[in-house]
């Protein structure tokens, strides 16, 4: 996908005025605006998305964390609606941020690893050439909302800039946020240098959870959406030393949560969280914005086949980079006063591509109609009114051609109610498990399943076809003895 030097004028010139037609189109239709009475006099809520970074499923005290405490996400939960069923589009980073800025597949946007991703010259397969950073064609949510009126900001983590432009046009700036506040220089989550009214060896998360309160203060008269991506619990597991004292003395030695750092690291999003939520009501805003709040992918808990001892994903098997549920399942709430039953559940498999779709309806927004053709993902508007309603779709998709750390090799999946399928790329191997009695995909129930395992094989080909999934090939230069030998790669220009 490298861009042809010729065709950038008209790729620029094709995005502006798709801009231009949205910003129009938003002034001459103010039906389109929502119009529910929960969502205040103006019909215009706050959009307030918080995403964990490395979050597995049971990293929340509400999600059934024996060891990490979080009093905020807790109340959050009691007060709006917990996803049982919730699921990232990858089971790494940057693609999952991909599928919730333009709410497509990974596998549609050829945006399919982490930024840069990583190389296995001697691996048994091949990975394509994919995307490696968010193409200025795609209108993200942040262009579609602020097209549509509102102001845009970003606090945190990026992941999906080109790492080899000469210019820095490919920030959240670049792409429709109004601002944004990156990492400041740090030595992992301590700063470097006095920030924001923070001084030198303050930890990250606090300071960026005070620049998201001081936005919020700026534009208390305006209707805004608040991207919030967390650094934390990703790696390094550093956490505040007072944190990490507290939690020393809390673990058990029959707990699934063992890591005193790594609870810190939850602990002080968790404060963040709080932070944010606090600056809501202080400027009497908390009525009228809706809060998501969940993560890119599952817990790390094991590199090249080793446990980290970070965090366990129990009862899930696996977790970030894997091919299975503790890869891609992730804690999920949503609180939208006045229409989120308080302290509700519900079980209807979403996933981060769902996004961009339910800002754009909350909002009032139509978006771009060009771009708005190959969104893959459904509303969840519908789940927010009535957490025990099911969405019109057969299934969700994940298609990772890479090989990963964490990870079982280059593979895709598909998940139809109870039943998920798996298949390896690699051997063309693949496992049906169902999910209702089986959450810990323990049990290959393929061959007793064969017209379940024949229906969804076909409805993974079908899809992958749809949305035009690269895939791995032979690797001319497989070498079983360097197979998992990681190499340099040489990045795309």
């Amino acid at each position: 996908m490298a861009e042809d030097p010729a065709m950038i004028p008209d790729m620029i010139s094709r995005r502006h005025l798709a801009q231009f037609a949205a910003v129009v189109l938003a002034a001459l239709t103010p039906s389109t605006r929502a119009a529910d009475p929960a969502s205040g006099a103006s019909g215009r809520p706050n959009i307030v998305f918080f995403l964990a970074d490395d979050l597995g499923w049971t990293g929340l005290r509400c999600f059934g964390s024996d060891l990490y405490e979080t009093p905020n996400l807790d109340r959050l939960a009691q007060e709006g609606v917990k996803f049982t069923d919730a699921y990232a589009a990858c089971t790494v980073c940057s693609p999952s941020r991909a599928a919730v800025m333009t709410g497509k597949y990974p596998a549609r946007l050829h945006l399919t690893d982490f930024i840069a991703g990583q190389n296995r010259p001697f691996a048994k397969l091949k990975i394509p050439e994919w995307q490696k950073w968010l193409e200025h064609d795609e209108v993200t949510i942040a262009e579609a909302l602020k097209a549509g009126g509102y102001k845009t900001a970003q606090v945190g983590k990026w992941h999906l800039d080109r790492k080899d432009a000469k210019s820095a046009d490919y920030e959240p700036v670049d792409h429709g946020f109004d601002r944004q506040v990156l990492k400041p220089a740090s030595k992992g989550y301590f700063l470097n240098q006095p920030a924001g009214g923070f001084k030198k060896g303050d930890y990250l998360t606090d300071y960026l959870a005070s620049e998201a309160a001081r936005i919020i203060g700026d534009w208390k008269d305006d209707a805004f959406f608040l991207y919030f991506p967390f650094h934390v619990p990703h790696t390094p597991i550093q956490g505040r030393k007072d944190l990490i004292e507290t939690y020393a003395k809390k673990v058990k030695p029959d707990a699934k949560h063992q890591n005193p750092i790594f609870a810190a690291m939850v602990h002080s999003m968790d404060e963040a969280v709080g932070t944010v939520l606090d600056a809501l009501k202080r400027h009497d805003l908390a009525d009228n914005t809706v809060v998501v709040f969940t993560s890119d992918n599952g817990g790390l808990t094991q590199r090249y086949g080793k446990l980290g001892g970070f965090t366990d994903n129990h009862p899930l098997r696996r977790g970030k980079g894997s091919a299975f549920e503790g890869g891609v399942r992730v804690p999920m709430i949503a609180k939208w006063p006045g229409v989120t039953p308080a302290g509700t559940v519900c079980a209807e498999p979403v996933i981060g591509i769902d996004f961009y779709p339910t800002f754009l309806e909350i909002a009032g927004v139509k978006g771009d109609a060009h771009h708005n053709r190959s969104v893959d993902g459904l509303s969840l508007v519908p789940l927010f009114k009535n957490p025990k309603a099911r969405l019109k779709r057969e299934a969700i998709y994940w298609h990772y051609p890479h090989y990963h750390a964490g990870g079982d090799g280059p593979y895709n999946a598909v998940r139809a109610r109870d039943w998920r399928l798996v298949q390896f790329y690699e051997d063309g191997s693949e496992a049906l498990y169902n999910l209702k009695s089986d959450i810990g995909e323990t049990k290959n129930v393929a061959a007793q399943n064969a017209g379940v395992a024949s229906k969804l094989r076909n409805q993974l080909d079908n899809w992958r076809i749809a949305v035009g999934a690269q895939m791995p090939m032979p690797n001319p230069n497989h070498d079983p003895a360097r197979a998992t030998e990681v190499g340099k790669r040489a990045r795309k220009r």
